[in-house]
């Protein structure tokens, strides 16, 4: 029996290449079994034909007209079979060529639905961190974090954690803010009660380093996402702006205000919250040197290396060679938050 065409229970009908798919494999179905049961009548009218030889042989001179029509009969009927066999061969070919076609296209639709999945991961984070660019700079032209830079008092330091401590209770997405003098001596902290920073040496980090080379108060140091040990070892995002004197952008270096994003919390979030119809697809976020900055499953956070093939592309799509079909996309960067070279990924 032909299967039925109508929608099977729960069949999302929206998509068509599955509709189309699906319908091109019944019909294949349907021809085949038509083109079986031609096959069979034509076996029965070939049977019939040479018992109808027999008989008329049997019968001599008077079946002889007979015989000719019996003749005749198996003639069409062999003419038949290989008119079915030919149509069940070319259907079959090319019901398989169309299917094969669908099965392409889906793949292909599918593979630029997780480019675009790749993309909005990626978007999300840059805007994200985009903020938190902003912020910094901000919060650098506190009058409180200049004046303690320009005179680290008792007073100005005690007064200035009170304000980071503000800072932070209404910025949940930070696990501390630090500022520090010129020679990397972190003076006052947000959450001095938590991690005890104060008088810490951080003139060897790289964020500090390059926060000292800084231009202006309009420019900012964005760093990868690194454990810090003197934050419990947690993994975090590092922006700092330097602080000048009176606040101005140009004036003279007092200082370095660092902010730590709590990265792990707030990057989980994003890759989980991105939409992929696949339950055990994975969404990642990849630093440039391919590390596995953030993952949906949490996973591999700073210990595993994707091996991402982009081949000098800023996005694609790709069959891994264990399997699975790897996308991804270079960050676009966001109003003056450029990227650090990060790629959205999504596994499947």
């Amino acid at each position: 029996m032909a299967a039925s065409s109508e929608p099977a229970a729960g069949e999302d009908e929206s998509d068509i290449s599955t509709l189309i798919a699906r319908l091109t494999a019944e019909v294949d179905q349907i021809a085949c079994e038509k083109a079986r049961s031609i096959q069979q009548i034509t076996n029965q009218m070939k049977m019939l034909a040479l018992n109808a030889l027999i008989e008329s042989s049997r019968a001599g001179v008077l079946g002889a007209g007979f015989g000719v029509v019996a003749q005749e009969v198996r003639s069409v009927g062999q003419k038949v079979e290989t008119i079915s066999r030919e149509l069940e061969t070319q259907l079959t070919k090319r019901t398989a060529n169309l299917m094969q076609s669908i099965a392409e296209m889906t793949e292909r639709s599918r593979g630029e639905r997780m480019v675009d999945l790749a993309l909005n991961a990626i978007e999300l984070i840059d805007r994200n961190l985009y903020e938190r660019t902003c912020d910094v700079r901000w919060w650098a032209t506190d009058s409180a974090v200049v004046d303690c830079a320009a005179d680290p008092s008792a007073a100005n330091v005690s007064y200035v954690a009170e304000r980071l401590a503000v800072i932070l209770r209404a910025y949940t997405v930070y696990l501390d803010l630090w500022l520090c003098d010129l020679e990397g001596k972190v003076l006052a902290s947000a959450r001095s009660d938590r991690y005890g920073v104060k008088g810490a040496n951080v003139s060897q980090t790289r964020w500090f380093q390059d926060a000292l080379k800084l231009r202006s108060g309009d420019d900012y140091v964005a760093d990868d996402v690194e454990r810090q040990p003197l934050l419990g070892d947690a993994p975090i995002a590092t922006y700092c702006a330097s602080v000048r004197e009176g606040g101005h952008a140009n004036g003279k270096p007092l200082g370095v205000l660092a902010i730590h994003f709590d990265w792990e919390t707030q990057a989980r979030a994003i890759v989980q919250g991105v939409r992929v119809d696949d339950d055990k697809a994975r969404v990642l976020l990849v630093d440039s040197r391919f590390r596995v900055i953030a993952s949906s499953d949490g996973q591999g956070l700073l210990t595993e290396r994707m091996p991402l093939t982009v081949k000098g592309s800023t996005s694609g799509v790709y069959k891994d060679r264990s399997g699975p079909q790897v996308a991804f996309h270079l960050t676009p960067g966001y109003e003056t938050y450029k990227g650090l070279g990060w790629f959205g990924v999504i596994v499947r």
